[in-house]
């Protein structure tokens, strides 16, 4: 296999980048293929595009196969722009790197291999091994892993990534001192959140929330700020709903709770028997158990999520508490904060629990990695700095 810097290569194939950035658009035009990595594919034939897919859900055809069946036989002899190297086992499709020998397909062009060891580097091999040569561009593997970060964590380090959504007042509250939280953000953060959990494989929160708030931790269409047009023609490719995932050491889930009530599957994490549970019964809810003592193992948690659900991002909409346990236990990945101009004062309910900060150099530090405003709000994407003498 070849590999070509954009700046190696020659007048001929001076139009690859721009291939190569449209397979990784049309990946990111979908929200979420989990547990599938989203991807994109551009065939070209004589210098002209003759065909695009993308992979829109699980169990959908990939992006090659969509590509292919839109070109027909003007495929023998293109060349084809896959946002990932093609898949090379038996999952719920074929192997995406058959159908492009099927077809024909004289080069193929990826940005990087495909870190699932059930691909890494086997699709290459078997296309080169039928003739087709594989050429990867290097320079756009920053862009490929970009677009999955969830699916590459996951399958690089045995759990989800982890997002934790927060919103607060600009003194760093979340609802008045009587409870009241709806709503500090406006609309257009309240549709961005709509859209993160659309994106997530799972959202989580702990059973103090559940008992409190009764969420239902849906997608809410209504809310994701589309028109009617754009909804009924699904322009966001949006799937099934994201697991929801109660953390929930006692076994006080009641069967009650909104939603239980709602489509989509329920995992409750305990560090109790389920025999006593009164949800042990129910068909759309998973019992299981994470740790012991009084308090679910956050770890447990994730790496089950990943073995056991494929869950490639999670989303934490919880409360202080349990917010405060995943920071110290240093296993989030990114935060997602929307800041409301407005001041609830000092008797809110604050944002975090953390405790054992005793000197400044301990605190926990971020960077920021996006800025954007909502409307009113600011939004704010954060990622954790190393700090070693945080919760030592």
């Amino acid at each position: 296999m070849q590999h070509k810097h954009n700046t190696e290569l020659d007048a001929t194939f001076l139009d690859w980048p721009v291939h190569m950035q449209r397979a990784l658009d049309l990946a990111d035009s979908v929200l979420t293929a989990a547990p599938n990595p989203r991807v994109g594919c551009v065939l070209v034939h004589d210098g002209q595009v003759i065909s695009e897919g993308w992979h829109s859900a699980a169990g959908a055809d990939h992006a090659e196969v969509m590509a292919l069946t839109n070109a027909g036989r003007d495929s023998r002899g293109a060349t084809a722009f896959v946002s990932l190297e093609p898949c090379a086992h038996h999952g719920k499709t074929g192997p995406c790197s058959d159908a492009l020998i099927a077809a024909g397909i004289a080069r193929v062009v990826i940005p990087m291999q495909d870190p699932n060891p059930e691909v890494a580097g086997k699709g290459i091999a078997k296309m080169e091994e039928a003739g087709i040569e594989v050429i990867m561009l290097p320079d756009f593997e920053t862009a490929a892993r970009r677009l999955n970060p969830g699916f590459f964590h996951r399958i690089e380090q045995g759990r989800p990534l982890v997002r934790m959504k927060l919103a607060m007042s600009l003194d760093g509250r979340t609802a008045l001192a009587n409870g009241a939280s709806k709503w500090i953000t406006d609309a257009a953060s309240r549709a961005d959140v709509q859209r993160l959990r659309a994106a997530s494989s799972a959202v989580l929160t702990g059973i103090g929330t559940v008992l409190t708030d009764d969420p239902s931790l849906n997608v809410r269409r209504d809310e994701l700020g589309l028109s009617e047009a754009q909804l009924l023609s699904n322009e966001l490719n949006l799937q099934e709903p994201p697991l929801r995932i109660v953390l929930d050491s006692g076994r006080r889930m009641p069967a009650t709770a909104k939603m239980l009530g709602l489509e989509g599957q329920v995992v409750v994490y305990s560090t109790a028997s389920a025999d006593d549970s009164e949800l042990r019964d129910s068909k759309n809810v998973d019992l299981r158990v994470a740790g012991s003592g009084d308090r679910v193992e956050l770890q447990t948690v994730l790496e089950s999520l990943a073995a056991d659900y494929q869950c490639n991002d999670v989303l934490i909409e919880a409360g202080p508490t349990l917010c405060g346990a995943f920071l110290q236990s240093k296993l989030v990945d990114e935060l997602v904060v929307y800041i409301a101009p407005k001041l609830l004062g000092s008797d809110a309910k604050p944002l975090l629990e953390l405790v054992g900060i005793t000197q400044m150099s301990g605190a926990p530090e971020f960077q920021i990695v996006e800025t954007q405003q909502l409307d009113s709000d600011v939004k704010l994407v954060l990622k954790p700095l190393a700090n070693p003498r945080f919760n030592e």
